[in-house]
């Protein structure tokens, strides 16, 4: 059974006669343009191309404040084309601008660069120039669509596949060995005669119908850089896809009789100086909201403690990255705190979790926990407050965990404990209960009653 996404039935234009209606509509300019979901909004035409199977013209369109993977192809019909420049006409379409408006305030900074200082101006223009190539080359997007077992799938972004591979509407590829293909037949024949039904590499980790295979570049090149290739068309921001020796890979599958079926994974460097315990990771989308996002980020953990380091993802990372990440670690550490009495350091807690001290302190933050009183900073909270964040969807225990005795790894290379950063306003945490009140002070151990501080 194959799932499909949602068809727009299109008007035909035949290459002769639609010319003069293809240069009415010009690169670069902007229009009002209907989305998918039938709302208007203001976009930007970034190229144009004839659509030879379906007898059509189509423009490449990116809508003005939204996110780059709502990007997409649309025939002519679907925008307009008098007045493209009219205030008076972008007026007329207020729940489109509303829209834009809404999802514009949901956006996340992820850009990869942090502004630099004036007075560095040349390290700046240098990173304006890489963003603008960046931008340049990924924002068009020729593949619409990969079909990828059982699944079609509607592509985010660019992913720069080699020559004519990566001009296809639609890709075909093959869910066990990564190879990619432009034609169905081609696709079908491979299917039948493929005799891959699992990743290549060790598998570490079964529980169940769960499996996660490590893969070594250094003995599976050509596979991680398929992998690669195809992790692409869902990250924005992703430069690594044929230099892939320095990094492992983490496939997550969900195994049944036909074979093992790839749901998402994790990459990380072999040897990260900056303490890295994941360089990319991606649950695609068919199998997202699921659990397996978080279950890769706590397979990434369970393996930081086997190498007995704490660490941290790379940044920047996606807004759903950040959503999962944020929310896994804010269970980990409520998951300690509410049944946790006594002084415990900060390190103590690095330890337990394999989290880095600044991670553990800016999700305490956000869950407004963090206080200052007294002239220091401290970790306050009431049991109601514990209690209400358990509660909360937000941070409620993953579908999916994972159990860490049914791994079965060695690290890729003896390392020496990461300490933990330095920050001298909070060396440890005393925890202590009194009435209605948590209290977890900084300094040697010492609680206070903070009662009517807090």
């Amino acid at each position: 059974m194959i799932h499909k996404v949602n068809c727009v039935k299109r008007k035909t234009y035949s290459e002769d006669d639609s010319d003069e209606e293809r240069d009415s509509i010009q690169i670069g300019h902007h229009y009002m343009v209907k989305r998918k979901d039938n709302e208007w909004s203001k976009a930007e035409v970034i190229q144009r191309r004839f659509n030879k199977q379906g007898k059509f013209t189509e423009y490449y369109v990116h809508y003005d404040s939204l996110n780059r993977r709502l990007d997409e192809w649309v025939p002519y019909d679907r925008i307009i084309v008098h007045n493209n420049e009219s205030s008076d006409e972008s007026e007329s379409y207020e729940g489109a601008r509303s829209s834009e408006s809404s999802e514009e305030s949901s956006q996340l900074n992820l850009s990869p660069f942090k502004t630099l200082p004036s007075e560095e101006n040349d390290g700046a223009r240098a990173v304006d120039d890489v963003e603008k190539e960046h931008a340049e080359i990924t924002k068009v997007k020729y593949i619409n669509t990969i079909q990828f077992g059982i699944y079609e799938i509607d592509t985010w972004y660019f992913s720069p596949y080699p020559d004519e591979y990566g001009e296809q509407e639609k890709l075909y590829i093959c869910e066990y060995c990564l190879k990619y293909m432009k034609l169905e037949k081609t696709y079908r024949y491979h299917m039948s005669e493929c005799i891959w039904r699992a990743p290549p590499g060790t598998e570490i980790y079964r529980k169940g119908t769960l499996s996660i295979h490590e893969v070594d570049p250094a003995l599976n090149r050509l596979y991680c850089q398929n992998l690669c290739l195809l992790a692409k068309l869902f990250i924005d921001h992703k430069t690594i896809f044929f230099d892939v020796e320095q990094f492992l890979f983490y496939i997550l599958c969900e195994v049944d009789k036909h074979g093992a079926h790839i749901r998402g994974y994790f990459s990380k460097e072999k040897e990260s100086p900056d303490g890295h315990n994941v360089a990319c990771i991606l649950t695609l989308p068919p199998f997202q909201r699921q659990g397996y996002g978080k279950l890769l980020i706590g397979f990434s953990y369970e393996l930081s403690k086997l190498e007995g380091i704490v660490g941290t993802p790379e940044k920047p990372l996606s807004d759903l990255g950040k959503l999962s990440y944020r929310s896994y670690w804010s269970w980990v550490l409520l998951d300690i705190l509410k049944d946790f009495h006594g002084c415990v350091p900060i390190s103590y807690l690095c330890k337990m979790t394999s989290m880095t001290e600044n991670d553990i302190i800016n999700t305490l933050e956000a869950m407004n926990m963090l206080k200052y009183w007294n002239g220091n900073d401290i970790i306050c909270v009431t049991p109601a407050l514990v209690e209400s964040h358990i509660l909360s969807p937000q941070f409620k225990r993953p579908r999916l965990t994972v159990d860490a005795n049914a791994i079965t790894w060695c690290p890729y290379r003896t390392q020496q404990n990461s300490p933990c950063e330095d920050r001298n306003h909070i060396k440890s945490v005393c925890v202590k209960m009194v009435p209605n009140l948590l209290v977890m002070a900084s300094g040697g151990g010492k609680s206070e009653d903070l009662k009517d501080n807090a």
